[in-house]
């Protein structure tokens, strides 16, 4: 009976045993150390994005100011680009000015000595019935002023007697020449001149047919 009795206490205890499933203090320590560390995560991983967001920030302001400053530069270079294609353009424009009044004003000074000898002549022709002497003094003036002519690069065209060309000259008659001159020039009405291998003025002509 003492035996029956000592193990129907130990079976219904006091009621202080622990529930199986372990101690629910232990378990409510548990649950707040995972909530702790999930914060902890939560707030490190808040502080990683907030650091990246910073570093993106920052880079992408860096790269705004380098943009700025790659177009000031720029515009930098194009404004003295442009000013000095301007200074080029007037200083070419008045080169070109001068070089057009220097080369008229060279003309003028190598006509100036042939009208001093027109000018002698006529005074001449005023005092002297001579006419083998005047001629001979308008034949050396006309000399003259071919050379002047010449030294400027402008030289007259021969074209009597050789093929009719429509580049430099223009056919204001035609008249039968028989089949020798067929095409030629026969006369030459008005005298072309040629500045260098340009035409400064068409010669007149009259071709045979």
């Amino acid at each position: 009976m003492k035996k029956e009795k000592v193990y129907n206490e130990s079976v219904s205890g006091d009621g202080k045993h622990a529930p199986e499933g372990g101690n629910p203090a232990d378990g409510a320590a548990s649950d707040a150390n995972v909530t702790d560390a999930a914060t902890a995560e939560t707030a490190k991983m808040a502080d990683g994005t907030a650091a990246e967001e910073a570093v993106k920030t920052e880079t992408s302001e860096a790269a705004a100011r380098a943009v700025e400053e790659a177009v000031a530069e720029w515009k930098d270079k194009f404004l003295r680009l442009q000013a000095e294609f301007d200074n080029y353009r007037k200083r070419t424009l008045k080169e070109k000015m001068d070089l057009v009044q220097t080369g008229g004003r060279d003309v003028l000074l190598a006509m100036l000595p042939v009208r001093d000898d027109v000018q002698r002549a006529m005074a001449a022709m005023e005092k002297s019935d001579d006419v083998e002497a005047l001629r001979s003094g308008v034949r050396l003036i006309a000399q003259k002023f071919t050379e002047a002519l010449r030294q400027k690069g402008v030289t007259e065209m021969e074209l009597k007697d050789k093929e009719f060309d429509a580049d430099i000259a223009e056919a204001v008659a035609k008249f039968a020449a028989g089949e020798e001159m067929k095409g030629k020039v026969i006369d030459v009405v008005q005298t072309g001149y040629m500045l260098g291998d340009k035409v400064l003025r068409f010669a007149k002509v009259v071709v045979g047919e």
